[in-house]
């Protein structure tokens, strides 16, 4: 069978692989779709720790196991504590063998129904980043109805379903990005408006049109955390699922204390939260957005739209055709 995998620091390639061999409950499932993660790039480029050369890449999955249509819980080993992962807690890509192949196999407890109002490429799409969003929204922030919410870099994955969920739990929605054309299509998707990174004054924007807010979701870190602190209400709680933008420098504790603010860090999320979020996008019928889908023998076309940040929602690599 076909695989993408890491050959070594810098370098993907499709081979030709050994049919998995799944082990006491195990279950192979036969993908029709995957979705990219920014963590695909980052172990390509050698950013991330652990890096096994020969490893199958991909987190996200959506295909048929033994004639059921099935999405893959990309986290394995949670743990016993719903409040953190424990120590054996790992993501399908590395390192063990993830799902941007023909046939994976991964323990059954991972398998769940597929919704059955998406696509193939729409159902890649939700797992690792649908997870992450939920979680931070819901579990570490306690997302409330009606209350303003701002989430950064919303042309991410993660970004896109923490619009999603936040929208279709009756939040007031805020955005920000580096791209004009992405703060519109927010918009048209339902958010209350946005501000642009790159203007010199995005954060006073805020403040005057849409501060403060009662939720920060952020997923970049650095030097405009620091700054988003102060478009904070009091008791508002700010949620950080990643950091791409490094360590968060000059930022004032004065801010911290004296508003009673919660700094929230999350990662993915158990196994009960997917199944949480699941119900959730099928009880009110939520569509993940997918940016772009390529023939998995596009993978340097897929990586590369990563690599410029020009994706507005999912990368999807199709496996097999419909």
């Amino acid at each position: 069978m076909k695989a993408l995998q890491l050959i070594e620091a810098g370098r993907l390639g499709l081979r030709e692989v050994p049919e998995p061999e799944p082990r006491k409950g195990e279950a192979v499932v036969h993908l029709r779709a995957a979705a990219l993660n920014r963590r695909d790039l980052w172990i390509v480029e050698g950013k991330y720790p652990g890096i096994r050369p020969g490893v199958t890449l991909g987190s996200d999955g959506a295909g048929l196991c033994q004639g059921q249509e099935v999405v893959i819980q990309p986290g394995l080993h949670w743990g016993e504590d719903e409040r953190f992962q424990g120590p054996r807690y790992e993501i399908l890509g590395m390192p063990s063998d993830g799902t941007f192949a023909e046939r994976i196999c991964v323990p059954r407890s991972q398998l769940f129904p597929k919704p059955p109002h998406l696509s193939w490429e729409q159902a890649a799409a939700l797992p690792l980043a649908g997870l992450t969003a939920y979680r931070v929204l819901f579990t570490r922030c306690r997302l409330q109805p009606g209350e303003r919410v701002l989430i950064t870099g919303i042309g991410g994955g993660v970004a896109q379903m923490a619009l999603l969920f936040a929208q279709a739990h009756g939040a007031e929605v805020f955005v920000t990005s580096g791209s004009d054309a992405k703060i519109e299509a927010a918009v048209k998707a339902g958010a209350a408006a946005g501000a642009n990174y790159r203007n010199p004054d995005w954060v006073e924007t805020l403040k005057k049109e849409a501060a403060p807010f009662d939720v920060i979701i952020d997923g970049t870190g650095g030097e405009p955390l620091a700054r988003l602190l102060r478009l904070c209400a009091p008791a508002a709680r700010v949620g950080i699922y990643g950091g791409t933008l490094g360590a968060v420098p000059k930022w004032s504790p004065q801010l911290v204390f004296w508003k009673q603010l919660s700094i929230l860090g999350s990662t993915m999320g158990s196994p009960a939260e997917f199944q949480a979020m699941l119900r959730m996008v099928n009880e009110k019928k939520l569509v993940p957005k997918v940016d772009a889908v390529f023939g998995l023998e596009e993978y340097e076309k897929a990586f590369e739209r990563m690599r410029q940040s020009r994706q507005m929602g999912k990368i999807v690599l199709k496996i097999v055709a419909d």
